[in-house]
């Protein structure tokens, strides 16, 4: 099977990695003459790190390939992943280039964060999103959103990969887990802003609490619990009312200013300045290995999901 990869910067990376480690032909257009040095950077980490998940050998590994031509990287293409910058009009121009050289078969899918399939497909089409997750070597989800057919298709070969296939029941801006990280993202800007808390401080309090109780159990699974054995009702009718508090500032966004970015951009040197991005990887990838581990161990989360792909690895090739 040929998966084509467009666009091959961090997530394309990641995509090319998914798909080639599982045994995949890989063929990356990208235009930028780094491309093939980026690309395989990633790779380098994939490599130490995704087979680590796994008690038995993943497939053979795919063949990589560089094309300077996009309709040369997806001819016979069983999966063409899109991952150019989040312009919409650089998208359509990618996506009429795709339309005239990718089989008619091929699955066509989206990396974007943000745009729908409606806008996607503006100029006529069969694009749907498939949205994934850095690293997407390593972290299971991908948000697809489309025609249903198309994410059915998509969500069966994604499945072969080791992916978790979250299909949308409607089209909205950012999908789903991108308008909750937002949330979060809105309130900590605020709270660096107001001289609150640090990058640090935000960070220690996602990693040192919640962030380890949603990696097993997601938001609402972990609430149900909060609320005794009287369950998520009881849960709901002791905190409810706390939603009109005004605790937050959700739906104001502090304005980037000059000043803003230098505040963030030098805690955030201050607190992680010392590793190098490859470094950071290194440690998050290591770190999310052991994490998954445990889940798989018990089937949670993430874990269930390592188990099912990997009770099909070797079948039928």
């Amino acid at each position: 099977m040929k998966a084509a990869i467009v666009g091959g910067g961090v997530i394309g990376g990641g995509w090319a990695a998914r798909f080639l480690l599982n045994g995949w032909n890989v063929a990356v257009f990208d235009p930028d003459p780094e491309a093939e040095r980026k690309i395989d950077a990633v790779l380098a980490n994939a490599r130490r790190s995704l087979p680590a998940l796994y008690d038995r050998p993943l497939p053979k590994e795919g063949r990589l390939t560089f094309h300077a031509q996009l309709a040369e990287a997806v001819s016979a293409a069983a999966w063409v992943q899109e991952s150019v910058p989040e312009r919409l009009d650089l998208k359509h121009k990618v996506f009429a280039e795709i339309a005239d050289a990718a089989p008619v078969e091929a699955v066509i899918g989206s990396s974007t964060s943000g745009f729908k399939p409606s806008e996607l497909n503006a100029n006529g089409g069969r694009v749907i999103v498939a949205h994934p997750f850095n690293p997407v070597y390593l972290l299971p989800l991908v948000e697809l959103v489309g025609e249903a057919a198309e994410t059915k298709r998509a969500a069966d070969i994604l499945r072969t990969i080791g992916m978790f296939p979250l299909t949308l029941r409607k089209e909205i801006d950012a999908h789903i887990a991108d308008r909750l990280l937002e949330a979060v993202w809105r309130e900590s800007l605020w709270l660096v802003k107001d001289g609150v808390a640090t990058t640090e401080e935000i960070d220690e309090a996602i990693r040192m609490g919640f962030g380890l109780r949603w990696a097993q159990m997601g938001l609402f699974e972990t609430y149900r619990i909060a609320g005794g054995e009287a369950g998520m009702r009881h849960f709901l009718e002791q905190f409810g009312p706390a939603l009109s508090w005004p605790w937050t500032k959700l739906m104001d966004v502090p304005e980037f200013t000059d000043e803003l970015v230098d505040l963030i951009s030098d805690q955030s040197d201050a607190q992680s300045g010392h590793l190098s991005i490859r470094e950071l990887e290194r440690l998050r990838d290591d770190n999310l290995v052991g994490m998954m581990r445990v889940l798989k161990a018990s089937g949670s989360g993430a874990g269930g999901v390592i188990n099912g792909h990997e009770a099909t690895i070797g079948e039928g090739g």
